[in-house]
């Protein structure tokens, strides 16, 4: 399936959304995503017809793309959840992993599909998929809204992708900074000055 890559539009083009006053720009529209997100789930309904699928949802931001994702697929499906935290500052993984939430279900001969709300340094994505396979699936793939292979410190990708991203932090759809924003139904560039004082955007692992 076909990544949408996305631009940041020209300033002369640049909506504002009030009440969002920390919003910068809507970058992916609300009507976007739902397309998106329902040609993903046709797609993964047809790969995997007549499979045993657990998916398994990277907390927290994952979290509304697969409420979403998840009710267009025709397919039966299991659902799990994992929760990781890296060891460092809120906004830059070091690298290091702590699992807060493991899965539940077996997923020993079942094929999973990692569901992860963007794809940024790779570590998590990494990590997690490593961990997984130690539980003897009978394969494993990742399924990501977005990707933004600008910020990548290790080899990863999305076998299933909804947009690629340029180097802006976003928020909106399940994606926070400092835990706000989620409820946002778009995906928009969040204003440097709210994260003003670093060098450059925060990342997400």
């Amino acid at each position: 399936m076909r990544t949408t890559a996305v631009s940041k539009p020209r300033a002369k083009a640049k909506k504002k959304v009030p009440p969002y006053t920390d919003i910068d720009q809507v970058l992916i529209s609300e009507a976007k995503i739902a397309a998106k997100v329902k040609q993903m789930a046709a797609k993964i309904s047809r790969d995997y017809a007549g499979k045993d699928v657990v998916l398994v949802c990277v907390l927290k931001g994952a979290v509304v793309f697969l409420s979403d994702l998840m009710r267009h697929l025709t397919l039966p499906c299991i659902v799990d959840y994992v929760d990781w935290s890296s060891y460092g500052s809120s906004t830059s993984s070091s690298g290091v992993f702590r699992i807060l939430r493991d899965l539940e279900e077996s997923v020993e001969s079942r094929h999973v599909l990692i569901i992860e709300d963007i794809i940024d340094t790779g570590l998590t994505l990494h990590y997690l998929k490593r961990h997984i396979q130690g539980r003897n699936p009978a394969s494993v793939k990742v399924v990501a809204l977005l990707d933004k292979p600008s910020r990548r410190k290790i080899e990863a990708r999305a076998d299933y992708c909804g947009f690629e991203v340029p180097d802006e932090f976003v928020v909106g759809y399940g994606l926070d900074y400092e835990q706000k924003y989620r409820n946002l139904p778009f995906v928009a560039v969040l204003k440097p000055e709210i994260y003003a004082g670093r060098d450059t955007p925060p990342d997400r692992a």
